[in-house]
Order: C-alpha cells, then structure tokens, then sequence
C-alpha cells in the first residue's frame, strides 16, 4: 500500500534509481527540483541540504524567495521505494495561475499505470483544504490524457486550454 511520507535523505538511492529512468533533463512536476539548482544529488552532502529546503519550504515564517511560493512536498513510497513525489503549493503567483497551479505530482515511469496519481492527488486534497483553500487549481499538458483522467477523476471541472509559456496547458479547478 502507497503512502505519503515527508522526504528523506533515508531514500536517497531509491531516489536516484528513480530519477535514471526519466530523460535528462524532464520536468518532474510536485518533486521542488528546482530548489535543488545545478547542485549534484548524486552527492549525499548536497542531498541532504536539498531534502531540508524541499522541508523548510512549507514553513510560512522563512521567506521563500523571488518568484517562489510556500510548499507542502510529500514522496510517494511504497515498502521502501519512492514511487514519485506530490506538492501543494499553498497560494499562486503569477506563474502558477497561469500554467502550474496549486497541486504538482509526477510518478516515475516504471511505477505509471497503478493509478498513484490519482490516489496521491485525492490524498493531499485535504491537506490543502486544511490550508484554508476552498478549491485549487491542477493543471496538465495538453498532451497527456493519463493526467486529465488523474485530475477529472478527483472532481477537477476543466476551465480552459491555452498556451503558455510551458506549452499548451489543461486547467483545471478542484473544489474543496
């Protein structure tokens, strides 16, 4: 059975072993890669400072940066291996209201296909009515129907299709 768990440094191969199998270079949505910069995560020093910013992250009373937002990250791990990652992001800018909304997950490739997103979604949907949201906004490519279904099985009522800078998006609103 699936659960939602705060990172770790404690799956840090079960992480990387992950990570091997998407391209070079992906976007893994809901993972806060992009707190982690051009740092190596292949090292265990630089690991572990990016597993503490991912956690730091959600703490409302540090700053979070330019052009950045407060977030809840949770890994998705089953029996010791991390299966993928889902955040809530607990206001939008600018950014986010336009292409990435409040929810981002991704599942790494050879766990896709067991209907984790849609559980993992359904289960930080309380988490972020807990934030005081009454509802949020997930959004998707336009080209990855897995992912509609993901986001229109938990209740999402599509608003629009449009173009960003990200390329074409489904948006999505989730009421709480």
């Amino acid at each position: 059975m699936p659960e939602l768990i705060t990172p770790t440094v404690r799956l840090r191969n079960s992480w990387l072993e992950a990570r091997e199998e998407w391209p070079v270079g992906a976007h893994q949505d809901g993972t806060g890669l992009r707190l982690a910069g051009e740092t190596d995560l292949t090292d265990p020093g630089a690991f572990s400072v990016w597993v503490e910013r991912l956690k730091r992250q959600s703490d409302t009373s540090v700053a979070v940066g330019e052009g950045r937002v407060h977030a809840t990250h949770w890994w998705i791990v089953e029996d010791g291996t991390y299966l993928g990652a889902v955040d809530v992001r607990h206001y939008l800018n600018a950014l986010l209201l336009d292409l990435g909304g409040h929810i981002g997950y991704s599942i790494r490739p050879s766990a896709r296909g067991r209907g984790l997103a849609t559980w993992a979604l359904g289960a930080v949907l309380p988490e972020a009515r807990a934030l005081g949201l009454d509802r949020v906004l997930v959004t998707c490519d336009e080209d990855n129907p897995a992912s509609a279904r993901t986001i229109e099985r938990n209740g999402g009522v599509l608003e629009d299709v449009r173009s960003t800078a990200a390329g074409v998006k489904r948006r999505y609103w989730i009421t709480l």
